[in-house]
């Protein structure tokens, strides 16, 4: 998928200057796809040019002037486009942490536990922030409610994914590090163990 058509899902929410955008990207996006400012900055500057998105300056006293961009027609048509489309591919997972794990029986687990705490800090962090957003869409109401009164209900589905991905990787991780902590105060030298009868094979 290209970063543009985030961006443009992005857009559906209202303009927005490039720092909303990394801002948005960086608390609600966040949850299905991740992008720098400036990579941000650059794919705007492409879909303008491209026609996808219009741009207008907004003048600001004592601070530089700003761009608040929204999405054109052609913009909407490469969305509805894009949406028709089949998905190119199944999503793949490309994890450093769970190669890590994978090594873990010739490596150092204590380093590998502390990876996973690290993903267990990031998770249960990025789960408060969701649940803080879902209050906000859901404003007092129930989540029936919500899928009857609001105008769009793409955001809420997705932040229920994301929340729902960051349950389970909380769950996991506290699964990893009970075994990891098992095997290091059990094994012993066993992972150097194992590293030499592989080196031997």
């Amino acid at each position: 998928m290209a970063l543009r058509n985030a961006v443009m899902a992005a857009l559906l929410e209202g303009e927005a200057s490039g720092w909303d955008l990394a801002k948005g990207f960086d608390s609600s996006v966040a949850n299905f796809w991740t992008a720098t400012p400036q990579q941000l900055y650059r794919e705007l500057e492409r879909m303008e040019r491209e026609g996808l998105v219009a741009a207008r300056v907004v003048q600001q006293e004592r601070r530089p002037n700003k761009r608040l961009f929204s999405l054109t027609e052609a913009g909407y048509a490469a969305l509805r486009e894009y949406t028709a489309a089949a998905l190119a591919r199944p999503t793949v997972i490309r994890d450093e942490l769970l190669v890590k794990v994978q090594s873990a029986d010739v490596g150092d687990i204590e380093g590998v536990r502390a990876a996973v705490e690290t993903q267990l800090e990031w998770s249960t962090a990025k789960l408060a922030r969701y649940e803080r957003g879902r209050a906000k869409l859901l404003d007092g109401r129930t989540e029936e409610e919500y899928f009857e009164q609001a105008r769009r209900v793409g955001p809420y589905l997705t932040l229920l994914r994301g929340i729902a991905f960051e349950r389970e990787n909380l769950q996991w991780c506290e699964t990893a590090l009970e075994v990891l902590r098992r095997r290091g105060a059990g094994a012993g030298g066993h992972g150097d163990a194992v590293e030499a009868s592989g080196r031997r094979r």
